[in-house]
């Protein structure tokens, strides 16, 4: 199973941001130590070029992100100082997913050990996402012609606002989100399918609710699942506002990965949002995912379906 990564492209951010960027070298450094994956397994993707980034997001928009003319209030959407290495981690968490969807049509699954930064709109960025990497992603597989019609599952605990809003009036990629309906963003943009969450939902409910929309997005016949793992549903994450549990959270993969490899749908992963108090928590939950995906996708050959 190929993982792409891009953790020592660094995003320098203040003391005391509460963005847990250090997170994904940890991820990274956990799952090289655990013996279920090889050196050869990791990767460092290319970066999304101009051409990938504006079939999702605006010329005009592109252009301040690399020259640095974003204003205060671009900023201050984003949650992010700008710098060049701001840009080039962008980037190359953008090329990541886009490599582990080439590479989950190939294999059956891969993962962008980062990626999920579904709140970048067309025009702009917000939420801690700059550009939008699983839209991106999605509009290359179709301008490809690698697939006709994909979804994407968002699993993380925020609506992928950016995601339905650039996606909108594209009947070949299916956006599902099931998020909390109090959280972020407060302003909800209009998925194909949204399941919103009462605060302090728990893995029963949660579960429940996620096999019956699960009908719905496999109704439509996708031949490429983008899948946003997000760890901030979890009991103790500062920005969840959720009570799924970690047995919870590795129940909700299984659930999504097995009916995937059920139906032959290569899958692609991102990990999304994860902001526990204790960061190994997060890093942990990511990790389950990964191990989940490898061990349902390595079974036996995706090809012998």
């Amino acid at each position: 199973m190929k993982l792409f990564y891009a953790d020592h492209f660094v995003l320098p951010l203040p003391e005391g941001h509460r963005f847990p960027m250090e997170k994904y070298a940890r991820l990274r450094a956990r799952l090289m130590a655990s013996g279920h994956f090889a050196a050869t397994d990791f990767h460092v993707p290319a970066a999304a070029s101009d051409t990938e980034i504006l079939r999702a997001h605006d010329a005009g928009y592109l252009q301040r992100v690399v020259r640095g003319t974003l204003d205060r209030n671009d900023e201050r959407r984003i949650g992010f100082p700008w710098s060049e290495a701001m840009v080039e981690r962008s980037r190359r968490s953008a090329g990541a997913t886009l490599a582990a969807c080439r590479a989950a049509l190939e294999d059956g699954c891969a993962a962008n050990l980062a990626g999920g930064t579904h709140h970048a709109f067309r025009d702009r960025g917000e939420g801690f996402c700059v550009f939008n990497d699983a839209a991106i992603a999605a509009l290359a597989m179709r301008a490809e012609g690698r697939v006709e019609r994909l979804a994407i599952i968002d699993c993380d605990v925020h609506q992928g606002n950016g995601t339905a809003a650039i996606l909108a009036r594209r009947p070949d990629c299916f956006t599902f989100s099931i998020h909390g309906a109090r959280n972020y963003p407060f302003e909800k943009e209009t998925s194909d399918l949204d399941v919103e969450l009462p605060d302090g939902t728990g893995d029963v409910g949660y579960l429940a609710a996620l096999d019956d929309a699960l009908v719905q997005v496999f109704a439509g016949d996708p031949q490429l699942i983008i899948y946003l793992a997000g760890a901030d549903p979890f009991e103790d994450d500062r920005l969840g506002r959720l009570k799924l549990s970690k047995a919870g959270l590795a129940a909700r993969d299984e659930l999504v990965l097995s009916e995937c490899r059920r139906r032959g749908l290569p899958v692609a992963v991102a990990m999304a949002g994860g902001y526990a108090r204790q960061i190994d928590d997060t890093v942990s939950i990511h990790a389950a995912t990964i191990e989940t995906a490898a061990r349902l996708f390595r079974a036996r050959q995706f090809a012998s379906l």
